[in-house]
């Protein structure tokens, strides 16, 4: 697999729930962070929306927002509209006056994603995506929630899974839309693919990581000097080369260990160390525990292989 395809493997998402929310007249709401990825969509209508201490950003028909780890927000009928406080539920939320049709209809929900992996998606995006209907230039993203705003509107057979299936790939969409633009992406893989060279460089790690690659060997798969090379991955990445090979390397190590499925010997051979010690002292160098203990932390740990093999 490609890079990309490695991190969604590992962060293994899927649409916890999806609910309407609606409302009429003027009204506000303030949520307390959240944590999970959270999106809506607008269906009808229009609203604001305030991302902690930020000014109010119009969400119109169409439009689109994702917040990856949901931060404190306000949303609001219009700037300035008193709030009250409102607590994350997987129920329809109806604000304002709540008598008659709404003016206003959204769908918003949140994703769940690995609990061992999931601040990779911290490092992958912005705090904020919002995919504007107006800008006309959302290409796929677009397409995608025209799709669910269709399903929306319809009581179709299968409705509410087809509605879950849509919205993981929405959010796999927006990991990797060309629409959110290296200007807007903080330094780490998603930049990086977008860098032809670099992207070179990545998917050679990724396909061999157990390779013991040297800066100079992955130089000159990016076509460059070594000095070059290592300022650039640097920039992008955020790290150096052979930091991102160690740190990936350690991502692997703990999803396999989350899940209670290898044995440390056939582990430490598949991401690249000689020994099951080598990997032990450089995990408990890096994680601040053994192997054995960071398994037995994770409630996804069956102890299907005994302490031996673990530890």
């Amino acid at each position: 697999m490609d890079p990309f395809s490695d991190v969604i493997a590992l962060l293994r998402p899927h649409a916890v729930f999806s609910k309407p929310i609606t409302g009429k007249g003027e009204w506000g709401v303030c949520y307390p962070a959240y944590g999970a990825p959270g999106f809506a969509i607008v269906l009808a209508g229009r609203c604001w929306l305030a991302i902690e201490k930020d000014e109010p950003v119009l969400l119109d028909r169409g439009d689109f927002v994702l917040l990856p780890s949901s931060p404190a927000f306000e949303m609001l009928s219009r700037p300035g509209a008193r709030c009250v406080a409102g607590q994350p539920s997987d129920t329809e939320v109806r604000h304002g006056d709540p008598d008659g049709d709404p003016d206003f209809r959204m769908l918003g929900g949140s994703f769940q994603l690995n609990p061992v992996n999931a601040p990779l998606l911290l490092a992958l995006l912005p705090a904020v995506i919002h995919v504007c209907a107006a800008d006309g230039n959302t290409g796929r993203l677009a397409g995608i929630i025209d799709l669910i705003m269709e399903e929306c509107a319809a009581e179709r057979p299968g409705r509410e899974m087809i509605l879950e299936r849509l919205l993981e790939v929405m959010l796999m969409e927006c990991l990797r839309s060309p629409d959110i633009g290296p200007a807007t992406l903080p330094a780490g893989l998603l930049a990086g693919m977008q860098d032809a060279a670099l992207a070179r460089v990545l998917r050679a790690m990724h396909a061999d990581i157990r390779r013991g690659w040297t800066v100079a060997e992955l130089a000159r798969l990016a076509g460059m000097s070594r000095s070059a090379f290592a300022a650039r991955f640097a920039g992008t990445i955020s790290c150096a080369p052979m930091e991102y090979l160690s740190r990936w390397r350690m991502t692997l190590a703990k999803d396999a260990l989350s899940r209670g499925v290898k044995t440390l010997d056939r582990l430490a051979e598949e991401i690249g160390y000689e020994s099951a010690s080598a990997f032990s002292t450089a995990f408990r160098r890096r994680v601040g525990c053994s192997p054995g203990a960071f398994a037995r932390s994770r409630p996804n740990f069956d102890g299907a292989e005994t302490p031996a093999q673990v530890l």
